[in-house]
């Protein structure tokens, strides 16, 4: 009986109203850290408009004791390739110089597979990149 009389109370409940009580400076911190992250640049959004990191990959084309090589490899990947970031990390005791932003890894290949004769020692390496714009597709 006791079985039956809760079965029925679960179905006698009415569709309510769900109010969210918060301070509303919440609405306009977030809005302030969306404008800020648009216009600054920083070192992890080194052209200002990408407001969202994530995992992805980027090709890492040098690495190597000498810091001047690293900076004279990147200024020649750059003249090839001026729209591509290019990232130069410093773990001791070699230099990294990894470039792109890349969402999956086909994209990273199909760089790769172009740079392949011109840089000796390439890599795809998975790591948290600065996600690029998606391009707008017309139909």
């Amino acid at each position: 009986m006791i079985f039956i009389f809760c079965f029925e109370y679960s179905f006698a409940q009415t569709k309510g109203e769900v109010t969210v009580i918060k301070d509303p400076l919440i609405d306009s911190l977030i809005a302030k850290r969306i404008e800020l992250n648009k216009k600054r640049p920083t070192t992890t959004n080194p052209t200002g408009t990408t407001i969202v990191s994530q995992m992805g990959y980027r090709v890492q084309i040098f690495y190597g004791l000498d810091r001047k090589e690293a900076f004279n490899e990147q200024n020649r990947f750059k003249g090839a390739y001026p729209k591509l970031r290019t990232y130069i990390t410093y773990k001791e005791p070699n230099y990294y110089l990894r470039v792109g932003d890349f969402r999956t890894r086909l994209e990273a290949q199909n760089l790769l597979n172009e740079l392949k004769g011109v840089f000796p020692t390439l890599f795809i390496i998975r790591e948290k990149i600065n996600a690029p714009e998606l391009e707008e597709v017309n139909r």
